[in-house]
């Protein structure tokens, strides 16, 4: 039985990190995914052997029971430790058949190699001794299928009222719905519209970044709106109605007497919808710019100045 060297498979030095190895691996599958590479034996076979290389150096327990088979190989395979004898174990026909064996043959059912399974198929590598191949038979354990990363971007309009879009994932119309309220940086999974599992265990998922563009006057603030709203002066002194408009539509809302510049009206409920939950908003607070009129005319401008004089009495 050959041996594995899934440090070897992946790249990455024996003393590298779960990150290192992640990212390795992550690489690594994208170039040989079975979905980029179609009918193309190679590239699976690769595909695998990088799976089955992440699946144990992923894994602190199998990491640890792997190194230790490592460290004595050559008296594994001499059967120098624990009774093992792999020179045995080929002349029994395992050995014969993993090296002639057809590439699916070699993986079976489970998606790992003959090599994978004598250590972990079975109940695992005690440093006594090996799982069985009755073990190996019973084992189904499947690679998942790769998670796809996508980034979409919205308008804040279209995160207000929610949105449907269909994306193009690999050649297949995925439809997705974006519910109202969705906020910028938030993460979506659209279950089982990732990478197909080589191994015809379960797909993996489309991860969509969502990445909301501002294109209004509104400041987002959580579930929260603010604007900043001019009001004439005449309409911030005697009072009115003036319209604002709200990523709901345009609304009248009231404007008290004597309103001082930066004064904040709250309306409720006329921010964005809170992700998920139906009929719940957050609150739009509105800011006060009182804009003073300009090109004034003589009669104007006297009028002003009585004003003025009644005020000083």
């Amino acid at each position: 039985m050959e041996y594995k060297d899934y440090y070897k498979i992946l790249g990455v030095d024996k003393k590298a990190g779960k990150d290192e190895i992640k990212k390795k691996y992550r690489k690594l599958a994208q170039k040989y995914h079975p979905d980029r590479n179609p009918d193309n034996k190679a590239a699976e076979e690769k595909f695998k052997e990088i799976s089955e290389a992440y699946e144990v150096l992923s894994d602190d327990d199998k990491r640890a029971k792997y190194d230790q088979l490592g460290a004595n190989w050559q008296q594994y395979q001499h059967g120098g430790a624990g009774g093992f004898d792999f020179s045995q174990w080929a002349q029994q026909g395992a050995g014969k058949r993993y090296r002639s064996a057809s590439f699916d043959e070699v993986f079976g059912s489970t998606g790992f190699s003959d090599f994978f399974e004598s250590f972990f198929g079975g109940g695992g590598f005690s440093g006594a001794g090996f799982g069985s191949r009755q073990g190996r038979r019973t084992t189904h354990r499947h690679i998942k299928g790769q998670d796809y990363q996508a980034e979409l971007r919205l308008n804040l309009t279209d995160a207000y009222h929610g949105v449907s879009t269909v994306l193009d994932v690999n050649g297949e119309k995925i439809k997705v719905n974006i519910k109202p309220g969705v906020k910028d940086g938030q993460k979506l999974r659209v279950k089982g519209k990732g990478g197909k599992s080589p191994t015809g265990g379960e797909s993996g998922n489309l991860i969509l970044k969502i990445n909301v563009v501002n294109n209004t006057n509104f400041t987002v603030n959580g579930n929260d709106l603010h604007l900043v709203q001019d009001v004439d002066l005449y309409t911030a002194v005697l009072g009115g109605k003036i319209t604002v408009n709200t990523l709901k539509g345009p609304i009248s809302i009231n404007i008290p007497k004597e309103t001082q510049n930066g004064k904040v009206l709250r309306l409720k409920k006329l921010g964005m919808p809170v992700y998920g939950k139906k009929d719940e908003f957050g609150d739009l607070y509105v800011k006060i710019n009182v804009v003073l009129p300009k090109n004034l005319t003589a009669e104007e401008q006297e009028l002003f100045k009585k004003l003025a004089a009644l005020r000083n009495k």
